[in-house]
């Protein structure tokens, strides 16, 4: 390899503190992406909701009227 040719044979080689902050940012990088794709699966695991939970919901907030809420229940039976 052409960089190992020039190393000063410290702890890093020839990249010092260099190489270890790369590393650092390449590893810190990967772990916020794994927490990031945890986070995002387990919201879209429970946001589901049945168009009957629905339903029920707009009668709740009086959106619909109780003749309208039945009929829309008959519907998705």
């Amino acid at each position: 390899m052409w960089f190992g040719m020039h190393t000063s044979g410290g702890m890093m080689g020839g990249w010092g503190w260099l190489g270890a902050f790369f590393w650092f940012i390449l590893l810190a990088g990967v772990v916020a992406l794994i927490v990031w794709l945890i986070i995002r699966s387990t919201r879209t695991a429970g946001v589901r909701e049945s168009p009957l939970d629905i339903l029920k919901k707009r009668y709740a907030r009086g959106e619909i009227s109780k003749k309208e809420f039945e009929e829309m229940k008959r519907n998705l039976s």
